[in-house]
């Protein structure tokens, strides 16, 4: 990314050629001397830890554990901005198709194993396999051969990453990929060491005893089931002497109430807040709000028939007053969705890519609408009435966001729903194999870059659990990646017409963008949250006294 161009994305990239070295060091902006004696920090999590399999992972807790424990070719820092990793120094072709990278060679897996160039090779080269069936292996779109590798067309070895020695890897790209990097900061990229994978066979990535970590912690006491674990000092990692935790403690608590009352009786340095606790709370000073680059929306399972007609997608999101559940139902900060893609993500010329692409189909309430395109929509597929489920969390958010939705299209459109409110690991195993009608699902940026959402809704992506298909917008992403790639201007139309393509066609219903209150103790200092991307990073964070 050239950073004089007027595409931002919020965020500075390191420029070609750049030499990374490294940023530790013993002191931290307060000095040693202000930490405190105990550097353990007590931290809340609405949802179990899912999977540690980098390969697999699909959601935001697990990509905590994984970019804290573990560690790609870059970090990504504060404000998005690329910083050392496994890589210290990095060569760009002049065509931008060429990366070559040389690793520092004090890194070390958590085994004692040395990290080298063959862990990335074998990590992206598993991610793509067909059999390992990852869900995020369409982010190495760009790299040579990626697709062909995905889609069992090529075999693993002709992926454009390659070993030169034990510290040197070249990565070869077929397009240019304007976020690449931000990429390779990205867990989905990260290493992997293959005599550990192999040993543990189907274990890996379920328990912390089967796995290998080369980040600034270690993960214990996760059995793949449990509601408590930890992160622990990482004694092999490269940059140890900037770590000041010395271990950090997860506890599960799905209830607001609960966390907050662990929080009075110091028990948890950080809890989440429900709209009633923000409201009483947003005065104090340990107060503080998580700004989120990610969208809520509601996905419609257009295998069944009745998904199948528009108009009656329309109607669901036409009878949903959005601004009464973003001010009234969440409160603290919560925008109302002008797009799927989030505010504040990215910007072009100064405008909000959430602006450029919002149109009024897609999130407007319209009681009136709602209630003619339903009888059209009932009309066209031949049925007498609309009945369906609505999937979601069991977290209190999402019980009282199912619960609205549900009023509202009782209220608006004379319809009855019901509501399955189910464990977070189950939701997104139902989502995925399509067992749903209707599902609240959510999505959080992975970068810096409306493609991030966009790409989603894709014909073929692996996260399209709608299955909705738009042969327009698969042709707007397609130019995106490739003939526009490197024309900012033509690249952000193509971007914005999809988006509104999406609105209009009703393939998803976007409803929020939840910016999530939060208690965290004055005292924890350092502490990296990015509205993209991994949403933690603890690595330089501390207690001071």
């Amino acid at each position: 990314m050239n950073l004089k161009k007027v595409w931002t994305a919020g965020v500075v990239v390191a420029a070609a050629g750049l030499t990374l070295t490294a940023c530790g060091s013993n002191k931290d902006a307060s000095g040693t001397k202000n930490l405190a004696e105990k550097q353990v920090l007590n931290w809340n999590e609405p949802s179990e830890l899912p999977t540690m399999d980098p390969s697999k992972a699909t959601d935001t807790i697990s990509f905590d554990m994984m970019n804290n424990s573990m560690e790609g070719l870059y970090r990504i820092g504060k404000n998005s901005k690329i910083e050392p990793g496994i890589a210290k120094k990095t060569k760009v072709s002049k065509d931008g198709l060429t990366y070559t990278f040389t690793l520092r060679d004090d890194s070390k897996w958590s085994n004692g194993d040395p990290v080298v160039a063959k862990d990335f090779v074998y990590g992206w080269q598993r991610t793509l396999n067909p059999k390992t069936g990852s869900e995020y292996a369409y982010l190495y779109d760009g790299v040579k051969n990626a697709n062909e590798v995905m889609e069992g067309k090529k075999p693993v070895d002709q992926l454009g990453i390659k070993a030169k020695g034990k510290h040197q890897l070249v990565v070869t790209l077929e397009k240019n990929v304007p976020y690449f990097k931000l990429l390779l900061g990205f867990p989905s990229f990260f290493p992997q060491n293959e005599s550990v994978v192999k040993e543990a066979g189907a274990k890996y990535g379920t328990a912390s005893k089967y796995m290998a970590y080369n980040g600034p912690f270690k993960l214990n006491k996760w059995t793949g089931s449990n509601l408590s674990w930890s992160l622990d000092k990482n004694d092999k990692y490269w940059d140890k002497k900037a770590v000041k935790l010395d271990q950090i403690n997860f506890k599960v608590n799905k209830d607001t109430s609960t966390g907050y009352n662990l929080y009075q009786a110091k028990k948890l340095d950080e809890a989440l807040l429900s709209t009633e606790q923000a409201n009483q709370l947003s005065k104090k000073p340990d107060y503080t709000v998580l700004k989120e680059a990610r969208t809520n929306y509601l996905e419609f399972n257009q295998t069944q028939k009745k998904f199948q007609n528009k108009k009656i997608r329309q109607a669901i999101s036409y009878a949903i007053d959005r601004d009464q559940l973003a001010n009234k139902v969440l409160g603290s900060g919560t925008k109302v969705a002008k797009s799927v893609v989030s505010s504040g993500l990215q910007t072009y010329k100064g405008e909000d890519f959430a602006d450029a692409a919002q149109t009024k189909a897609g999130v407007t309430f319209d009681k009136k609408k709602a209630k003619q395109l339903l009888k059209e929509g009932l009309k066209e597929t031949g049925q007498d009435k609309l009945t369906f489920t609505l999937l979601g969390d069991d977290t209190d958010i999402s019980k009282k966001v199912t619960a609205f939705i549900q009023s509202q299209l009782g209220e608006n459109l004379g319809v009855d729903i019901r509501v399955s409110n189910v464990p977070f690991k189950t939701r997104l195993n139902r989502a995925r194999t399509q067992q749903f009608d209707v599902v609240m699902g959510s999505w959080a940026a992975d970068f810096s870059d409306a493609i991030s959402f966009i790409d989603l809704f894709t014909s073929n992506n692996s996260y399209n659990n709608g299955k909705w298909k738009n042969a327009e917008y698969d042709k707007l992403v397609q130019a995106s990646k490739t003939t526009d790639s490197t024309n900012d201007a033509k690249r952000w139309d193509d971007l914005v017409q999809a988006s509104k393509i999406l609105s209009e066609d009703q393939g998803v219903a976007p409803l929020y963008q939840l910016n999530q209150p939060t208690m965290v103790r004055e005292n924890v200092k350092g502490l990296i949250q990015n509205s993209a991307g991994v949403s933690n990073n603890w690595k330089t964070t501390y207690i001071a006294k």
